[in-house]
Formats: C-alpha cells, structure tokens, sequence
C-alpha cells in the first residue's frame, strides 16, 4: 500500500471514527495507557501522598498525614544513623510497602492495626524478632488514626474529619464564653440571694458553711441575728425574671454539645449538622433560626448583665426585636456550620436541585460534591460535559456568585490541598468542594489515584481555589497554583525509550486530554493503533494538532503516544469526536488561566498597544534627531579628515530604510543591547560592532520565535513580517500576536 492510501486510512478514521482494512488495529485488550504513565505501573512501590492517615489527637495542628511521612518521623527518631540504622530503614520501608498494598486491596482500620498485621507477616517470612522490633517502632509514630485509601469514599470521610477538627475548635471557644457567662449570671442569682431574707433563713446559713463545721454554729440564732433589715430580694422582679431566663436559655442550648460529653447521650440530644442533602440541611437551618436567635440573644443579654451595663430603658426595646432576622454573619459564625455530603451519582437528585441557591443565599453551608465520570458517549458527540455545570464546570459556576469558598480538585490531590481545604471550613461563608474521585477497579487500566492525578495533569479536571475573603480583586482570590506547568497549554515532560536500533532516546510529550481519555476503557471506539510501518510525516502530535488552525489541522491527524502491556512504544490515532471534546477542555482551562492572570487577553492587548505607541512615538522622536543633525551640517569645511569610508564620531546613523510589512526586520540603531532576542535564540539573533540586534540568520528559527523576540523587546523595534513556513504549528495565533509589532 502506498503511502497516499496508508495516509488516507488513518483520515478516514480520524473524520468518521471507523477503522477501515488492516493499517489501523483497535487498542482493546492492548492493556495501552499514555507513555508518560509507563513508569507508574507498580504504584504500591511507589512512596506517593497515599494512603492517608487522620488525625484524632485534640488540637492537633495537621488534621491529617500521608503514611509515608509518619513513617519518616519515626526513622528519624528512632533509627540509629548510618550503617547500623539501615536495617531497620529497609524494613520499615517494606512495611510501608505492605500496609499501601493492603489499603488498596480494600483493608481499612487504623494506623495502629495495619501496621501490627503488616509486622506480623513480614515476621513470619523472616524472623520473630523483626516483628518485635518493627511492633515497638511503631509505638513511636507520631500519630495514629483511620487509614483511607484514595477511594471514592476518602473524600467525604477526609473532608467531614476536616470538618469535625474545625467544629471542636469552634465549640471549645464557644464553651469557654458560656462557661463564662453562666458562672458570672449564677454568683449575681447567688449573690442575691444570700443577701435576702430567703438566703438569711437557718436552712441556707446551713447550707452556705457547709458540713464539717454546721454542727460549731446555732443556725436559728445565727438567723435571727443577720437577718435583721434583710430585704426580701434584693433583685428587682424583672431583673430576676431576666436573669433566670437568660441562664435557662445558656443552659439549655443543644448547638454545642460539651466536650465532656462526646459521646453520651446528652451529645446525642444536641442537633446534628451533617447531612446528605441540601434540601434537609436548608430545613434545618429554617427550622433551627428561632431557636438559634434566642440564644444569641441570651448571650448578649448576659455579657451586658455580667459587666453591669445592662440598662432596661435603653435595651429592653433593642433585644424585643431582636429575631431571626436579626442575625449577623457573625452570630453564625460562632455556631457549627452545616456540612452536606452529597453521596455520588445523587448530583441530579431534586432533593439537591437548590444547591445554588443554598450557595448564594450566604449560608453557613459547607457542600461536598463528588463527581465520578467527566465525559460521557453523548456528551462527546456534542463537545460538552457530562451532566453539564453540575460537574467539572460547577465550581466555575459557584465561583462566578462570589460571595463564597470554592476548591476544585481530584481526589488524589486533596493532601496536596489540606490547607486549602482547611481554609475553606473555616471561612464564615458557604463553601464548596467539587472534587473528582473514582473507585478502585472502575477501570482496567489505572488504579483510583492515577486516573485521579490524571484527571487534573490533562486539565480535564484542574485544581483552583477562589476565597472571596481574601481581597477585592482575582490575583488575591484566585489560585491555580497546584496544577503542574499551569503557565502552559498542557503540561510536557520528558520520555525516554529504546528506538528500533535498541538505542536510548527521548522526547518531550504533553499529557493532553486525549491521552486522559485514553485511560477510560469506554473511551476505546475513539482510538486506532498504528503500526511502526504506517508511521508518517502527516501524524502529529495532539498537542501539535491541537495549535494548528483549521486549515492547516484537516491536512494532518492527531495520536498520542502510549504504551501497551509489553511497554512498547505506539501511536495511537485520535478520531475527530474526541479532539472536539479536547478543544473544549483546552477552551476552559484557558478561562481558568486568565482568571489567574496567565495569558490575560486584556492586559496582552493593552501592552501590545503601548509597545506599538511607544514604537511610532521614538520613531517619530529619531527622525526629528536626524533632520536637525542634517540641518545643523556644514555645507563644507576644513579641519582633519576622516578615514577613508568612516563617519564622524558625532554623525547621526543613516536613515532607516523602507521595510514592508511582510518583512522580517530589526531597528538596529535603537537596540538598547538587552540581550533577550539572543537568549530566545543567538542564531537567529546577533550583534554587530556596536552590540546592538540584527537578524543573522532568519532560517535558524522559527516564526514563533521571532513573535516571542518581537514581544520581549524592550523597546518593541523587532518586526516578525510574514512567517516563512506556512505549516508551521499555531500560525493562526501567532499571526495574531505579531500584528502589533509589523
């Protein structure tokens, strides 16, 4: 076959997503992932953010740890240094090992137990007194809670542990304030009391000087003594009556359940705040305002009664109306917020269709929403996601009625997040956390936390945060910060393989959308293998592809580069459908860029503009230098001559010549010799004599260097014309770029 009808084929697919004769094989059963994840094949021996361990001491300051790093505390505390700390370094590792392999396997437990029954059997393989010795190690660990494994469950179990360590924070403060009052609001009751006839009668003389000495006193006599011109309460009716309901009401309170009774039934008694549903935790809320305006109420009655400055002419009227509607986001804040673990697949729910709602209504509502699949068949036929913004767009959504917390990020990097998410449960208004997670064994070819990772290195699902508390402007709210190379398209690393000739080489690939996609078993009808044989020049790289304009991209096709279960190296055909979808998550992430200030459209434009103003107002300023130096140059004159072809050291430069706009060109005369153009490429780029730019050698680049060279420059005297070579990648945006500056 020749090479016109091999390259034929491979356009049939990529248009119509049908493999036609034997060029072209399917890429099921081929066990393929993306050759930038060949190296992640053993994960569990790989020392990675997983599994993790909650924290349960009581203010502590993480509230949570990777196993890994627990396990480097303890070494470090208890393993001698060199040689004869290495033995125990390397079973401790194993161990580690064991434990990450049985959490994957679905052991769950805590720290402690894992780690007995991981020591347990690598003594039976070796020795018993390994076991001994790695038992007492890990009585040194720093901490010891629940293991989670990066499952779809990890999420909300890390996220409501998150949530609990905020609340009890919360709760301590809050307990410390009503502790405070409702001693202050008893010893004015006791007071009062003991200053009364009532406090004066036998029985209460008794009571007030206790047991071991009641039987010293005549109580009756004692009475009748100091009872003399008692009142009969020296508290005024209503005061009493204000007293003693405002103490009814601190005592009473079911927010805040004690810490000395966690657990109990009184705990149980108090309200509850997690719920699975947005629809319950709104009716809550609605139904706990009243009560919860009473409270607030009480205690500011009671921090004006405890300082002496309540004063019924002046207050009684303010705290009469004071309701429900009443309530201050600070009043909220010192209560539990309300945290919504909506469970997946029940995104869709009605009971969940006032999600939004919740959001903007500026509740003190945390929501979790877990999304388990990106892209479905349907919604790759139409280039959009799955479920539409109630997935991977929703939190670009949320984040777009400001006012609120939104995290957005896969499971596998919530770790990496902990702060963030520590942020976000902390902050007085609604927060939401949009997180990918997807379950062990829900596809063939990538354990839960790859795919995950995968999820956010094709920007098919990126992490950002947006605080609407930290600033009045994006750069101060916004973050893309956790993504890797979030300046750039898609991220790009480095692969090295063995080529035909078994010699190593390598080359530079992007993790493109297409490559996660790759990872998704379903997915499969959306690729074609193609043999070594049938490899060619009008294959491209979906990166590549994806740069090109419309024109340009019809005369190519796109692959990405994989791996099959042997790890050989092959291409594989990515059909048009697909692309479509990669356009459409390469379109997002570049909204997200410029919510974090990459690439800002607005600012390119404007600076664009100033540097070409800047450029005609010094070329306007030059030509007037040099007709006044021509103007002030005598006719003819005496003195010494110049050497033979050299100018007077004082002589003007020659005018600058005629350039078209299809020209590539430098003003030389106005380098400032900054040396950028020659960092972004010395052979296209040099200096003369004067050590001011020219172009040396316009075929030793390409067109987008000399755009970037053109927009670097300081004083914008470099003009890219025309580009020379019409199939070069991303022509159409450069074209763009470099239209400022011809």
């Amino acid at each position: 076959m020749d090479m016109q009808a091999r390259h034929q084929d491979q356009r049939v697919f990529h248009v119509t997503g049908k493999r036609q004769g034997d060029g072209l094989w399917p890429v099921d059963g081929r066990g393929l992932r993306p050759a930038l994840l060949a190296p992640y094949r053993e994960l569990h021996a790989l020392r990675h953010d997983f599994p993790l361990v909650l924290e349960t001491r009581r203010g502590a300051p993480e509230f949570v740890h990777t196993l890994s790093g627990l396990v480097d505390g303890v070494l470090k505390d208890v393993a001698p240094r060199g040689i004869e700390g290495e033995r125990l370094r390397r079973h401790a590792l194993q161990l580690e090992r064991e434990i990450r392999i049985d959490v994957a396997a679905g052991a769950s437990g805590s720290l402690a137990e894992l780690w007995q029954a991981a020591a347990a059997r690598l003594g039976a393989r070796e020795d018993e007194t390994l076991e001994q010795v790695l038992t007492q190690t890990g009585g040194a660990l720093q901490a010891d809670g629940t293991v989670l494994g990066c499952t779809r469950e990890m999420p909300a179990r890390l996220i409501r542990h998150a949530w609990q360590a905020e609340q009890a924070r919360k709760s301590r403060q809050f307990h410390a304030d009503l502790s405070r009052l409702v001693h202050k609001l008893s010893d004015i009751l006791r007071a009062a009391h003991s200053h009364s006839q009532a406090g004066r009668q036998p029985q209460s003389l008794r009571a007030a000087v206790g047991g071991p000495h009641q039987s010293q006193f005549d109580f009756d006599a004692l009475s009748r003594f100091v009872g003399k011109g008692a009142p009969a309460d020296e508290l005024p009716p209503k005061r009493r009556q204000r007293l003693q309901h405002t103490l009814a009401v601190l005592e009473s309170q079911r927010f805040h359940a004690a810490p000395a009774l966690e657990g109990t039934a009184e705990a149980e008694a108090c309200h509850q705040f997690v719920f699975d549903n947005c629809a319950a935790a709104a009716q809550a809320f609605r139904d706990r305002l009243d009560e919860l305006a009473a409270l607030v109420k009480a205690m500011a009655i009671a921090e004006l009664e405890a300082q002496g400055h309540y004063v019924e002419a002046e207050h009684d009227l303010g705290f009469e109306a004071l309701d429900a509607h009443s309530l201050s986001p600070d009043d909220l804040a010192r209560f539990p917020d309300y945290l919504v673990c909506i469970p997946p697949g029940r995104n869709e729910a009605p009971e969940n269709a006032m999600l939004m709602g919740l959001l903007s209504a500026g509740l003190p509502v945390k929501v979790l929403v877990l999304t388990d699949d990106l892209l479905d068949e349907s919604a790759i036929g139409t280039g959009h996601y799955a479920f539409g913004v109630r997935s991977a767009r929703l939190a670009t959504t949320a984040m777009g009625l400001g006012g609120m917390f939104v995290l957005q990020a896969p499971s596998a990097n919530l770790y990496a997040l902990r702060g963030r998410i520590a942020q976000g449960l902390a902050c007085r208004g609604p927060a939401l956390f949009s997180v990918f997670a997807r379950d062990e064994g829900t596809t063939d070819t990538l354990p839960a936390y790859l795919y995950a990772a995968a999820a956010m290195q094709s920007r098919a699902f990126p992490a950002f945060s947006y605080d609407a508390a930290a600033g009045g402007n994006w750069a101060e709210r916004f973050s893309l910060d956790n993504n890797p190379q979030p300046d750039d398209d898609w991220p790009v690393e480095e692969v090295a393989y063995a080529d035909t000739a078994l010699q190593r080489t390598s080359e530079r690939v992007a993790f493109t959308f297409a490559d996660f996609m790759l990872c998704d078993p379903r997915q499969a009808a959306h690729f074609a293998v193609v043999p070594r044989e049938r490899w060619s020049a009008a294959m491209l790289p979906s990166a590549d592809w994806l740069a090109l304009d419309e024109a340009d991209a019809g005369r190519h096709v796109p692959y990405v580069l994989a791996v099959d279960a042997d790890d050989t190296l092959q291409r594989v055909l990515v059909d048009a459908r697909l692309m479509q979808a990669a356009r459409r998550c390469l379109l997002l992430w570049h909204r997200l860029q410029e919510h974090g200030g990459v690439h800002d459209s607005h600012a390119e434009r404007l600076l664009a503009r100033e540097r070409a103003a800047w450029a005609v107002a010094q070329g306007a300023t030059q030509a007037a230098a040099q007709s006044a130096a021509s103007a002030a140059a005598p006719a003819g004159g005496t003195g010494s001559a110049a050497p033979a072809g050299a100018a007077p050291a004082d002589a003007a430069p020659p005018p600058t010549p005629e350039h078209s706009r299809d020209e590539a060109w430098i003003d030389t005369a106005r380098c400032p010799s900054c040396n950028e153009c020659q960092l972004i490429n010395d052979r296209m780029f040099g200096y003369d004599e004067r050590k001011q730019a020219y172009i040396k050698d316009l075929g030793a680049g390409t067109y987008r260097q000399l755009v970037e060279a053109a927009e670097s420059c300081q004083v914008a005297i470099i003009h890219p014309g025309k580009p020379r070579d019409e199939n070069e990648p991303g022509l159409a945006d450069l074209l763009v770029r470099a239209e400022p500056f011809r």
